[in-house]
């Protein structure tokens, strides 16, 4: 229900349960074991109760620790319990969720390592209410262990590892209705035990390792839904699409069915030349099964008026012209977009269906798609396959013209889960660039709100393994908007780790060897001057890496270029604001340069700027002092003057100023931060109350940023 919700609006108590769910430490007390209590629990409606549950499932938040909230039955009365995918352990499922009278269990893919299919299944059959209330039940991906019979004879159950035996098993939940045991390793014995249930009308048997259907006339006067995707071991395959009779099936003795799949993972082989008659049907998938004919199609289609699904990818039928004569009936195929979105929204869990339908939809995409194909991402986080192609399909939907137009949540959702493919599989050369080619967007990079820490990180661990001057550029580029719009703890952070330092002084080499000014030197150079930004410790890897030397040569190649001087004086006054270094700075050749671009009237306002504040930070201490007494002399002579009123950039805090504004100071310091401050108080109508002001890239498109 929730997972497939369309991203842009959140409902108000959509808004209000996440709330809950991310202050629950502060809402609780810990018991004894460790496991959260409310304070004060309101009983709350069921619907609500639920839908807390479901939340703290889908963000992330289920665990043994925060699960047992629910063992308040006054204020909590679960009747639909979602923790799918969730780590939860036996007892904590059996102290939380069996004490409720639930109607449904979606406990589906449990997080490896916690309660197995034998395990939640033991702890329900605790509960003797609970089993004569259950009504829905997904075990899917719980490998349940079965030992067809138990101590006294009867049918049981054993998990992989702890031991769990439990007479009865499924025949216990006589209320049961829909049961998906999708990927559980079920055996022709336990199916034999499933059938047996008085009332089921649904049954997900995919992927298990039954070999023969026969046990389905134990319910064939309630089953009214079948789903048998991949059942590789079945002895005998039947082909449901001709109308002709042929050799009796046990499908066709199922009277009641009306929801039918047999598609195949496998893209293999026709099966057996057995017919099956069921008029009833209005709903047939067959995707994956080779050789299904146009004609066949068409026979069956015309057979069945009431037919509103029917599954045909991956068959060669889905061309068939009776299919689009019919305005109600479903498709899922590759003839056109309309069958392909279909088979996204159908087979988002079925890895095989979802690979072939993304790689058919890749050349005809609309930015409706994106959900669909998020949907899919998130369905299969591990397959290389879907992310590969999936991957793709994001970078074409996201381009910016295309992306402006896109709900922010919705395009923020397309990078978390990007940055989850990057994560998942950082040495695939392909996958990676289908990240970051959808990265290199200002748009995105500029406006929408997703953990650029993160992706900082991984387009850094990327850069240091590759060198193709195209994706370089994109990636130094990436890092440098990122790099802009982190936090100051985050860039500090960031700046702790010299690998990044190392790595973005090689870029910064390597291009200034060619003797080329480009944006990816740009980019470079302004990602270090962020990162030296307040962080005594990336200044401090930054002169061990040699940065420095390499700097003043920077200095000298590129004087005849303003941005590239900018950015350069821009990073010597973050280091020069750091006492400990500036002992390092106290190069004589260094400081004429520097005193000579002050003076220098032909050089822009932006470069004297810096060059100011570089000297001014240098010669503001007296006793750290290491050169000649003359040239210190001569700086505060050049830092009198009366420079022009334009904003060359915006600080993250003042602290830099306040020494270089003492009563002790030279007039030349005290002159050039009175002018600093000035500037960033008077400029962009924005009025200086202390507050925090952010160095920022241009927003422009992304070749042409610069600090």
């Amino acid at each position: 229900m929730f997972q497939d919700a369309p991203v842009p609006v959140m409902s108000l108590c959509d808004l209000c349960l996440s709330r809950v769910c991310w202050s629950l430490e502060q809402l609780c007390d810990s018991r004894a074991d460790g496991s959260l209590r409310l304070r004060r629990a309101p009983s709350l409606p069921t619907e609500t109760a639920d839908q807390l549950l479901h939340k703290m499932t889908v963000e992330g938040l289920l665990n043994d620790r925060t699960v047992a909230i629910f063992r308040d039955g006054k204020a909590f009365r679960l009747r639909r319990a979602f923790i799918r995918g969730g780590p939860v352990s036996p007892g904590a499922f059996r102290l939380a969720l069996c004490p409720h009278r639930l109607q449904e269990l979606d406990a589906s893919r449990l997080a490896e390592g916690h309660a197995s299919g034998a395990e939640v299944l033991a702890a329900l059959l605790t509960n003797p209410e609970l089993t004569s209330s259950l009504q829905m039940l997904s075990l899917a991906g719980l490998q349940l262990g079965w030992d067809p019979l138990g101590p006294d004879g009867g049918p049981s159950v054993r998990a992989a590892g702890p031991s769990v035996r439990t007479v009865g098993g499924f025949s216990s939940l006589r209320a049961l209705r829909t049961l998906n045991l999708a990927d559980t390793g079920l055996t022709d014995a336990a199916l034999e035990e499933v059938c047996s249930l008085p009332l089921l009308e649904s049954l997900d048997l995919s992927r298990g390792a039954v070999t023969s259907l026969a046990p389905l006339l134990g319910c064939r006067a309630t089953l009214r839904s079948l789903t048998a995707h991949g059942l590789h071991g079945l002895r005998r395959l039947p082909v449901v699409m001709p109308a002709a009779p042929g050799v009796p099936s046990v499908l066709i003795r199922l009277s009641q069915l009306r929801h039918l799949d047999l598609s195949d993972d496998r893209f293999e082989g026709a099966p057996d030349e057995e017919g099956l008659i069921l008029p009833a049907l209005v709903s047939l998938d067959v995707s994956g099964r080779k050789a299904v004919t146009e004609r066949v199609v068409r026979a069956f289609v015309k057979a069945r008026p009431s037919l509103v699904f029917l599954g045909l990818l991956a068959t060669g039928g889905s061309a068939c012209e009776v299919l689009t004569s019919r305005e109600n009936l479903k498709v899922t195929g590759d003839a056109n977009e309309t069958q392909v979105c279909e088979a996204l929204r159908r087979y988002k869990e079925r890895e095989c269906f979802l690979h072939e339908a993304l790689s058919k939809l890749i050349t005809g995409l609309m930015t409706s798609d994106l959900q669909l194909v998020l949907a899919g991402m998130r369905s299969h986080p591990s397959s290389l396959q879907v992310q590969l192609v999936a991957s793709a399909c994001v970078f074409s939907l996201t381009t910016q013209d295309l992306a402006e137009a896109m709900a922010p949540r919705l395009l923020a959702a397309a990078v978390d889960q990007l940055l989850l493919s990057m994560q998942s599989f950082p040495s695939h050369a392909q996958v990676q660039k289908n990240c970051i080619l959808a990265l290199c967007s200002d748009y995105i990079l500029l406006e929408i709100s997703f953990n650029r820490y993160l992706a900082t990180k991984l387009v850094m661990t990327w850069l240091s393994s590759h060198d193709d001057p195209t994706l370089q550029k994109m990636a130094v580029a990436i890092i440098s908007v990122l790099v802009a719009k982190l936090s100051t703890e985050e860039t500090t952070q960031l700046g702790t780790d010299v690998s990044i330092i190392r790595q973005l002084l090689g870029v910064v080499q390597q291009r200034a060897s060619l003797g080329v000014v480009d944006n990816t030197l740009r980019f470079a150079l302004s990602a270090l001057w962020n990162l030296t930004d307040g962080s005594p410790a990336a200044g401090r890897h930054f002169v061990q890496c040699q940065g420095l030397e390499l700097y003043v040569e920077v200095l000298e190649s590129y004087c005849s270029e303003p941005s590239v001087q900018q950015k350069v004086l821009g990073l010597l006054n973050n280091l020069a604001e750091v006492e400990e270094l500036q002992g390092d700075l106290m190069e004589e050749d260094l400081l004429d340069y520097v005193l000579s671009v002050l003076g220098d009237p032909r050089v822009g306002v932006e470069v004297r700027y810096f060059a100011g504040g570089f000297l001014a930070q240098l010669s503001s201490r007296p006793k750290a002092w290491t050169l000649r007494q003359e040239l210190l002399e001569t700086i505060h002579q050049q830092l009198v003057g009366v420079p022009a009123e334009k904003e060359m950039v915006s600080y993250r805090c003042f602290t830099p100023f306040l020494p270089l504004l003492r009563t002790s100071q030279p007039a030349g310091v005290q002159l050039w931060a009175a002018w600093a401050l000035h500037l960033v108080c008077s400029h962009n109508g924005m009025p200086c109350c202390g507050g925090l002001f952010w160095r920022t890239l241009g927003r422009g498109s992304l070749p042409t940023y610069s600090s």
